[in-house]
Parts: C-alpha cells; structure tokens; sequence
C-alpha cells in the first residue's frame, strides 16, 4: 500500500529504519529484530544501505522478505549512486513485482573514506533527479524524500536548501522524512519554513535514540545535526563515568522525551532511527503504545 494512503488516517504513528548489515551470514540475526519489531505495528519501515551504495543490491531481497513473510509495509532507499535508467528500472520493476510500493529517493552519500559526492552519471545528479525519473516513468510508485531541518551541509543556505526541497516535492515527492535532530524547536521552525515555501505533503520527523557517543559523533559530521551543549554535555559525562551503557540509557530517556513532546505538539508521528536495536525501540514503544490512536 502506498504510504501516502497510510498517512491519510490522520493518527500518530510510529514507523521504523533498519540498516541491514552487509553480510548475509548477519541475516538471521537482523530478521530476528524484524521479527520482534514486528509487534510495534510501525506504518511502514524504511530499508537503507551502506554509503556509496555499498549493501544496494541487498535491498531488494530484504524489503520482499519484510512484505511477504512479516507483513510489513517496505519503503525502499534508492540513490544516484551508480543510477542509470537500466538499473534503475531493473530495480522499480523489481519492486513492482514483489508488492512494494514505497521508494526513498536520495542523492546518497559519499563512499567511506570520502568527504564530497561525486555523480556517475550527468542524468542522475540530485535527489530531485530520481524523482522525476521514478514519477515519469513508474507513476504508481509513492515516493519518499529527505529534509533537513538544519540544513543539508553542503547547502549554502537554508533558503537554497528549502528550495531543493520544494523542487524534489514538486518533482512529484509525495512526503519528506527529516534528518535525525535533538532539538524539537528546529523541526517545527522547518515545518513552518516548508509550508510558507509551499510544501505542503507530511514532513515526518526522524528520531536518533544515541547509543554510542563515537557512533553520534562520526554520523553529525556528514548528516549536519547539531546537539543542543547541554545534552552534549550530559552524553560525555556519562560516558566517562559509566560507559556505553550510561550513554544509552540517558540517549533512551532523551528519544522518548523528544517523542512525547512532538505528539504532544502536533507532529504527525515519529520515524525512529533503529540501528537495528530491537531492546531500545521496544522500550519506547512501552511508553507510548498506549497513548489513543498511536499506530
């Protein structure tokens, strides 16, 4: 089903990204954490790989798996990284075939190791790109793009950067999902922004519960998120008084304070960002299962 249906109910939701690892010899474990994720009920759940499109030819597999043997409602990534209109339609039509019709379209970062994005090919440049492409060409597929409410960090403005959004949207983008952030204010000043730019499909927030503070550190060089000093602050001193253990218990209390706040102010649900740690976002849910109309 179409996420742009789902999200027509009008109800707070919960929906899921999973990262699957690259070795296969890992499947069973990461299905596992489907398997028991499976029980939150997520709206849809997202699949991404490795940068520079290293996992991509996995991705198919998986989101077939997570639709005909758990149920659940796949959102494919899919980036410029080595895009060509053969492979990609190799890929759309798998998708078709399978009974998925969800894809993200993204420009994809840059491989491991490398710091700028470099195109392969002069077609498919831009997030925007794919989007054409996929509305033009497989016109029944629903479309998913990112935003970033701090901005992207190779943007050269947050105007600029709202305007590429607003054109992957008039491309034909049917909902945006946000860059992970900590601060709520930042999501709800960029839903503002959005909206007064004439963007008016659903912007789903994306929630990061930290787990390692290395891990956050290394992803807010290259996704542009800020950490608001004070809980910054906080992070390091547990870690250096209790570990990695510390870290996650303070980031878990943190993503689930973030949740309730942007409920409770309006946000149409919350896209968390799993790292395939199923003990965390089952520990969330509890908290929130039982709030009325939580899907």
């Amino acid at each position: 089903m179409r996420i742009s249906q789902l999200l027509q109910r009008q109800e707070p939701f919960l929906s899921l990204e999973f990262f699957p690892p690259k070795d296969r010899a890992q499947w069973p474990g990461f299905f596992d954490v489907v398997r028991q994720l499976r029980a939150l009920a997520p709206l849809f759940c997202s699949v991404t790989y490795g940068a520079g499109g290293s996992t991509q030819h996995n991705t198919l597999e998986i989101v077939t798996r997570m639709k005909q043997e758990y149920g659940l409602e796949p959102l494919a990534h899919l980036t410029c990284v080595g895009a060509d209109r053969a492979r990609l339609g190799s890929f759309l039509s798998g998708l078709g075939e399978a009974g998925v019709d969800n894809v993200l379209a993204l420009r994809g970062d840059p491989p491991r190791g490398e710091t700028s994005f470099t195109p392969d090919s002069e077609e498919f440049q831009h997030g925007s790109d794919l989007v054409s492409f996929i509305r033009q060409e497989f016109s029944d597929l629903c479309i998913g793009v990112a935003g970033y409410p701090e901005k992207h960090p190779e943007a050269p403005s947050m105007a600029d950067d709202l305007e590429r959004l607003r054109h992957k949207v008039a491309s034909g983008a049917d909902f945006v999902i946000t860059q992970l952030f900590f601060d709520n204010d930042r999501y709800f000043d960029f839903v503002v922004r959005a909206r007064a730019a004439g963007i008016g499909v659903p912007i789903i927030p994306g929630i990061l519960p930290v787990q390692n503070l290395g891990a956050l550190q290394r992803m807010l060089t290259f996704c542009g998120a800020s950490v608001p000093e004070g809980y910054m602050r906080d992070l390091e001193h547990v870690h250096k008084v209790y570990g990695e253990s510390g870290v996650r218990g303070l980031g878990l209390g943190y993503a689930k304070s973030q949740i309730r706040n942007l409920l409770d102010r309006g946000a149409p649900g919350v896209h968390l960002y799993t790292l395939n740690k199923a003990d965390t976002c089952l520990d969330i849910w509890k908290d929130f299962s039982s709030r009325d109309g939580l899907k």
